[in-house]
């Protein structure tokens, strides 16, 4: 594990769910969250993997939902919050402290790989998305929700398109940026989910 950025995760741990998108804190927001996955899904008890999870808001949503979810993060401080939110709301997730980019997950696992926020800090994305694609089970779903930041980091939509493309035909996109529910507030910059079905 890189251990410069798993200290860089550590020390944003404790202000993470400051942010509304983050925490899911508002009960509006929450279920914006909530509106907007549920239909993208498989049915209930489908196996979920949130790469990148941070405090595991969006690990605990879908666990409240019936999913069976397994969640990952680099960061101890990250995943040890998430498993007292998953606690506090009475599910079971499998929590793992590990690297996204080499999650250490059994091949065609899983129904549905989900990272928001994550794919845009790697170096080689294709390389993370050709070791992502493996943990799915055939008939996978990879849900990938990124954005391209007011700083200039992330990605462009049609940057995680074409690398989606690279290793599956069936990809659609989902802009973001103006449901300003979703974010708490009004956001000035690109942010899109991607969703690959087959």
């Amino acid at each position: 594990m890189n251990l410069d950025a798993e200290r860089l995760w550590d020390g944003y741990a404790e202000t993470f769910d400051n942010a509304a998108d983050h925490g899911l804190r508002d009960p509006r927001v929450r279920a914006e969250w909530e509106a907007l996955l549920l239909p993208l899904l498989p049915t209930p008890p489908s196996r979920v993997v949130d790469l990148g999870c941070g405090t595991g808001s969006l690990a605990v949503l879908l666990a409240e939902r019936g999913y069976q979810v397994s969640a990952l993060d680099l960061s101890g401080s990250m995943v040890r919050l998430a498993e007292a939110k998953a606690n506090a709301a009475g599910v079971s997730i499998e929590f793992v402290q590990g690297d996204a980019a080499i999650p250490a997950f059994e091949p065609q696992t899983f129904d549905v790989v989900l990272a928001r926020h994550v794919l845009w800090v790697f170096e080689n994305p294709d390389d993370v998305l050709t070791r992502w694609l493996r943990l799915l089970r055939p008939g996978g779903r990879l849900i990938l929700i990124e954005g391209r930041w007011s700083t200039g980091a992330g990605l462009t939509s049609d940057v995680c398109t074409a690398l989606v493309r690279r290793h599956r035909q069936d990809v659609e996109i989902l802009p973001l940026s103006e449901n300003e529910m979703l974010w708490g507030g009004p956001v000035d910059d690109e942010r899109y989910l991607v969703l690959s079905r087959s």
